[in-house]
């Protein structure tokens, strides 16, 4: 199996990075794969809404989403990363999410079908400083229709609330715990 994880948060070291890599560290021990890509880090520029993919099923913007299309077309779990920013994604996870209208325009316009039946899953993990109760909402949808899009069964969320500081994570081990059982779900197929 192989995880392709999004860290979508501009913050390097953060609560939802640090997560993720104890999602994908028990992917890794369950004899996954894991390809790590910093969004934060990338040039992507955001969708332009031309109308260039409908006849291709690809973007017509050459830069590096290039190569986050072809990662996440070669996954078999994808791991969108994001803290939580006026209620919903990060601007780096929204820009990368837009551009997946590449795939629905192979999906949809073109009806070609990508890896049908593999059991390809997506997931979202996502921190938040505050305890709102409706704080993660506006992620799940999004994130539902992004991996819509890239022909990606949603397999569900990780979702901590209440961390704002660098690293609090760590002081929550049954979070920590949850993280790592996360992984192995993924890995056993029960996520």
């Amino acid at each position: 199996m192989k995880l392709l994880v999004l860290l979508g948060s501009p913050r390097k070291g953060g609560n939802s990075e640090t997560l993720a890599r104890k999602v994908a560290e028990a992917v890794e021990q369950g004899g996954g794969t894991v390809e790590y890509r910093r969004l934060n880090d990338l040039n992507i520029r955001p969708c332009q809404g031309c109308g260039g993919c409908e006849k291709t099923g690809n973007c017509v913007i050459k830069d590096d989403m290039t190569d986050i299309y072809q990662a996440a077309d070669e996954a078999d779990r994808i791991l969108l990363v994001s803290p939580v920013y006026f209620y919903a994604l990060s601007a780096q996870c929204k820009i990368c999410g837009d551009r997946f209208q590449a795939r629905w325009s192979r999906k949809y316009l073109l009806q070609e079908r990508f890896r049908q039946g593999e059991g390809r899953k997506g997931y979202l993990l996502s921190t938040s400083a505050t305890k709102g109760p409706k704080i993660f909402d506006c992620s799940i949808l999004t994130v539902r229709y992004i991996f819509d899009a890239m022909d990606v069964k949603y397999g569900g969320e990780f979702l901590v609330k209440g961390v704002d500081k660098r690293k609090a994570v760590l002081g929550l081990p049954d979070e920590m715990a949850k993280a790592e059982q996360f992984g192995k779900d993924m890995v056993a197929g029960k996520a």
